[in-house]
């Protein structure tokens, strides 16, 4: 069981913050929209929809506990949006949505997760790409 653990680490590797922003990509991935659409409409992957709702009107049944996701990429630079993602905890730390990249120093995480992402650099970047495109 430590190899997952140090698999993870090496999984995860570090990132800026400045000031309210993730300006660079994780691990230096670059980001696809199509790839990371799959992502955020997911029900097993991401699970975006549980929580946010947005301009997908083939998905049915949004989550209404967290902004829309539409007009985020209108709103929020991609810098803003991977922090939001990667460690939401950061800015708001009463949030509900999980830290989908950040693994350490967390407290409410099920076994099956402790010590390891949700999502890896490249899908983070996925989303990023994906949620930057949605300007209205």
């Amino acid at each position: 069981m430590m190899w997952a653990i140090t698999l993870a680490l090496a999984l995860s590797p570090g990132y800026e913050v400045v000031g309210d922003s993730i300006p660079e990509p994780l691990a230096g991935a670059v980001g696809d929209p199509a790839r990371g659409r799959e992502i955020v409409t997911s029900r097993q992957t991401g699970l975006c929809l549980l929580c946010h709702s947005g301009p997908f009107p083939e998905e049915r049944f949004p989550g209404d506990l967290a902004p829309s996701l539409a007009g985020v990429g209108a709103r929020l630079s991609e810098g803003r949006i991977r922090l939001r993602i990667v460690d939401p905890g950061s800015l708001d730390p009463d949030t509900i949505m999980p830290s989908y990249y950040r693994a350490d120093g967390l407290d409410r995480v099920a076994e099956a997760w402790r010590g390891r992402p949700i999502l890896s650099a490249g899908q983070i970047e996925d989303v990023v790409a994906f949620l930057a495109t949605l300007k209205d």
